[in-house]
């Protein structure tokens, strides 16, 4: 510990970046008693659905109990990840501004990570014949994310560690993980994520596949986890280029893998090769309830964690939510570096997911080129991952991809359906309900893929010259903004487009007519029409 008494690991510490938010009056702290079964995790759904991003904070709850009275010892931390980007930033150690550059650094820049001694983590541990002396799992407060609907507590700001059977190459990825007994959890493992890969190719070999399920790990692990990383790359290393510094992590105790030595809990054990059970439902980011599936059984073999641990949780469920964050700020910054290094398409300028469908809907923003390229764009992103983008969107420059309504604009003036826009077939539909009749969801197979769904590709640039945007130009806009000002009107927050430019299809006529308007001459315009008069034409 530094002076300040915090950690000399302190982008690595879950208890330092709580305080780093509590500095900047973005925690909460509820001392009040809260059921973790069916009232923690719709307090924190409210600021989701009646706040304004900027409002939103983490919350760290400090009296739990379940819904039978039992207390726990321990504190509950939810929305402390990415509620909001002010949120993520203190995660990552910098100005909220600067959380794209750091993504773009951290895939082609990776840190490794460097394995230490003796590890916070491991202050306690149970394991042998003191698994179960502290309840097992059970001991810590676990929250129903859903209370209503979901079928008991689930993690799910859950880090699951797994290796390459074959390579050693090591996996962290962000899976929900159900409360099924003491030493027993179900998990939602899918064939798109690199974690099933490791326990199907287990299974070949007729193994249990072994894994570490990490609670309150580095924050900037968890953004790692979710974002889809290629596979080879490990998050472990972009995760410690993303906060500058080497993640320290320790030795398990039960099975050969490492895990962060400053997280919070620990869960060792290994996934069952010889069956699969009932897991579920539990809602999903899709804002639907997931169903009733065959799914991954995990069984503890230890339990290691901090003295009075915090439990973790991530907000997911209808977005917008923190899961919905998460994933957007990674999946941004990936999917720009995917197309301007892997697919040489400098032309991209940027690229955004929606906060709303961020596995589905996309608008990738591209300088003026060849339709070509253009299209190239709209199949690389529907290339990278067979679940990501059923509406893809192509814009230009002067098109803010955050706006919604400047995107709709795009949409219903710069393209027509017939001619710029392709289905894509033989898409996965993850758990879109849209591609799952009822009946095939009732306790299916999750590892086998039964339904295919489709993408739309939209070219939604300029193919040739427009007139101009029909706002006041740029000088009068800058000048009516001086005499807002000056006048204490309400503070203004402007949209792109907020003055008119030219499109390509604009004259010099056109121009010095435009510019007798403005000068008072526009009586200049109507001589010059006379001169030009006509007999109308037959129809």
């Amino acid at each position: 510990m530094d002076a300040t008494g915090e950690s000399e690991t302190r982008l690595q510490d879950l208890r330092a970046h709580i305080l780093r938010l509590e500095d900047a009056g973005l925690l909460t702290r509820v001392t009040r008693e809260i059921d973790k079964d069916t009232e923690l995790m719709p307090l924190v759904r409210w600021q989701f659905r009646g706040l304004a991003e900027d409002q939103r904070r983490g919350f760290l709850f400090e009296s739990v109990h379940d819904a039978k009275g039992r207390a726990y010892s321990g504190s509950v931390a939810a929305g402390i990840y990415a509620a909001s980007h002010a949120v993520y930033a203190i995660g990552m150690g910098c100005p909220a501004g600067e959380i794209r550059a750091r993504w773009l650094k951290a895939q082609g820049s990776p840190l490794k990570p460097v394995t230490i001694g003796r590890a916070p983590v491991h202050d306690e541990i149970h394991i042998g014949d003191g698994l179960l002396e502290h309840g097992g799992i059970e001991e810590f407060p676990i929250p129903i994310s859903t209370p209503g609907f979901d079928v008991g507590p689930y993690t799910t700001a859950s880090n699951w560690i797994t290796r390459d059977p074959e390579t050693g190459w090591i996996n962290v990825g962000n899976y929900r993980g159900q409360v099924k007994g003491p030493e027993t959890f179900g998990m939602f493992i899918s064939p798109r994520n690199h974690g099933w890969k490791h326990w199907d190719m287990a299974r070949r070999r007729d193994r249990d596949l072994e894994a570490a399920l990490v609670i309150g790990g580095p924050p900037a692990l968890t953004y790692a986890s979710g974002s889809r990383i290629p596979y080879g790359l490990q998050e472990y290393d972009v995760a410690g280029s993303l906060i500058g510094e080497p993640l320290e992590l320790v030795q398990c105790k039960t099975v050969d893998l490492t895990v962060p030595a400053h997280a919070e809990l620990v869960i060792e054990g290994r996934i069952s090769s010889e069956y699969v059970e009932p897991e579920a439902p539990f809602g999903e980011y899709t804002g639907y309830m997931g169903g009733r599936v065959y799914n991954a059984v995990f069984h503890v073999t230890a339990i290691t964690h901090r003295r009075d641990p915090i439990f973790c949780a991530i907000l997911s469920q209808m977005p917008p939510s923190e899961s919905s964050l998460l994933k957007k700020v990674a999946q941004d910054a990936n999917y720009l570096h995917h197309l301007r290094n892997e697919c040489n398409l400098p032309d991209v300028v940027n690229i955004s997911f929606h906060d709303i469908a961020v596995d589905s809907f996309a608008v990738v923003q591209m300088r003026r080129c060849n339709p070509a390229v253009a299209w190239q764009a709209l199949y690389a992103i529907a290339g990278r991952n067979a679940m990501v983008g059923k509406t893809i969107i192509a814009v230009d420059e002067d098109i803010d991809i955050d706006d919604m309504e400047a995107v709709i604009w795009a949409l219903s003036y710069r393209m027509q359906p017939e001619a710029d826009m392709h289905v894509l077939p033989h898409r996965s539909v993850g758990l879109d309900p849209s591609g799952i009749p009822p009946a095939a969801g009732a306790t299916g197979d999750n590892t086998v893929q039964r339904h295919f769904g489709s993408a739309v590709l939209i070219n939604a640039m300029r193919k040739w010259d427009y007139p101009p945007v029909s706002l006041p130009a740029k000088e009068y806009m800058e000048k009516a903004r001086r005499i807002w000002e000056e006048l204490q009107l309400p503070a203004l927050k402007p949209r792109t487009p907020w003055f008119g430019y030219e499109l390509g299809d604009w004259s010099e006529r056109d121009r010095e007519e435009a510019r007798w308007a403005v000068d008072g001459d526009h009586g200049r315009t109507g001589e010059r029409a006379r001169t030009e008069r006509r007999p109308p034409e037959d129809d």
